[in-house]
């Protein structure tokens, strides 16, 4: 059993290592390395599979003017994003959720709870260069990956543990658990969230919006935030305090008007 358990470490040990050699990619517009392990048409069919469920659960707005403006927002977006083989498709959700997204293969959807914060086109804008932003730099393929390669390291975990002492076994795959999770799912995410409005600051502002409409908006959603009573500790967060957003935009916004060009 010693030996068996020796090469199945092994085993997984080598597994690891060529996926990580195999799947590494880097992220459009930033150059950032990151780890892909399925391919951009899986990518895509769990995007449309994704997108035809929330269409069958979610009522769709019938509001004229919403789905008029996000047509003409997401079309001006989608233009300057470079996302082969994308069949985009806009669509607003009937739902008090403040909340908006856009899956592989380009399906966006925004709920109507968002418009009053989003309060314009520039607004919009800035909601829609963010989420596109996720699909061009493909993060629901890298999360995926992570989470793979996460699985992967529990197994080896626990085949490495399978003879010490039930309590130990606990101990150490909580352990593994909360240290994954606290120490590279969720500073992963708010990675990625970052790395969202840096490239979506940049689609809106190319797409002819002004950028600094998105530093508005994130003020008018922090205030929202606030309303809502979002009390949660920035370290068990998905996506970045609201505070760090507007800073980092400030930063990023000499680059992002070097690039705007407004439309007549």
């Amino acid at each position: 059993m010693k030996i068996f358990r020796f090469h199945s470490a092994t085993l997984a040990l080598a597994t690891i290592s060529i996926l990580l050699l195999a799947g590494c990619s880097t992220v459009p517009e930033t150059g950032r390395s990151q780890l892909r392990l399925i391919s951009a048409s899986e990518e895509m069919k769990l995007g449309l599979s994704s997108f035809q469920e929330t269409k069958s659960k979610v009522p769709i707005s019938r509001d004229t003017q919403a789905n008029a403006l996000l047509q003409r927002v997401g079309q001006r977006i989608s233009a300057v994003a470079d996302l082969p083989g994308a069949q985009w498709e806009f669509v607003v959700f009937e739902s008090k959720e403040a909340n908006a997204f856009c899956l592989p293969g380009g399906k966006v959807g925004i709920y109507t709870g968002i418009l009053p914060i989003t309060k314009d086109e520039a607004g919009l804008a800035a909601v829609i260069g963010h989420e596109v932003a996720h699909a061009v730099a493909r993060h629901g393929a890298e999360r995926v990956s992570e989470g793979m390669l996460m699985q992967m390291g529990g197994h080896l975990l626990g085949a490495g543990l399978s003879g010490a002492d039930p309590r130990t076994q606990v101990l150490a795959t909580t352990a593994y658990g909360l240290g994954t999770q606290l120490g590279r799912a969720l500073p992963h995410s708010r990675l990625q969230e970052s790395e969202a409005d840096h490239i979506g600051l940049r689609y809106m502002a190319r797409a002819g919006y002004d950028p600094e409409q998105a530093v508005a908006f994130w003020q008018r959603f922090a205030e929202h935030n606030k309303r809502a009573g979002g009390n949660t500790p920035w370290f068990l967060r998905t996506h970045p305090l609201d505070e760090t957003r507007i800073q980092q935009l400030k930063e990023w916004m000499p680059e992002a008007k070097a690039q705007f060009r407004p439309q007549n």
